[in-house]
């Protein structure tokens, strides 16, 4: 019985186990944190350029033909 006592004291996968949870835990926080922020500026983006083209197209729908 002391033998197995000493062997789980000593035993340290779970404790590493748990450094790779918290550590995979972060990684995906971050990952969603960094698409939010890329997700906003992409948005406003597409917007910008749906708005010049639709210029575009009223400046070519109103040009009068030869």
């Amino acid at each position: 019985m002391l033998k197995f006592i000493e062997t789980f004291k000593n035993d340290e996968d779970g404790a590493v186990t748990v450094d790779f949870v918290v550590l995979t835990a972060a990684i995906v926080v971050l990952g969603l944190l960094v698409g939010a922020a890329v997700s906003d500026g992409a948005r406003g983006l597409a917007n910008s350029i749906q708005n010049s083209l639709g210029n575009q197209a009223d400046a070519v729908d109103s040009t009068p033909l030869p």
